[in-house]
């Protein structure tokens, strides 16, 4: 797993930036692609992919230790796309 301090910290030694200045940056791109997305807008990043915000409708589920029928309420959920040169990378 990787997390926001070492994705800032490769940032920082790779641009020549402190870590309070990389991190800054990275925590900047979620918080952009959080804002696009509260927004109903997608975010596009050439090269990584896409994230989209899709509706989920309500739906009929069932419990599976009981068999009961329930209603799953609708959502909206971010997913992503990756690009093709993301997708080739993973299987090149």
């Amino acid at each position: 797993m990787t997390t926001t301090n070492e994705i800032a910290e490769k940032i920082a030694i790779e641009h020549g930036l402190t870590k309070v200045q990389s991190r800054a940056v990275v925590e900047a791109v979620f918080a952009a692609v959080t804002a696009a997305a509260t927004a109903g807008a997608e975010t596009s990043i050439p090269g990584f992919g896409k994230f989209k915000l899709k509706d989920t409708p309500e739906r009929e589920a069932r419990n599976p230790a009981t068999g009961a029928t329930i209603k799953v309420a609708a959502a909206k959920k971010l997913t992503f796309a990756p690009a093709k040169a993301l997708k080739d990378a993973l299987n090149g």
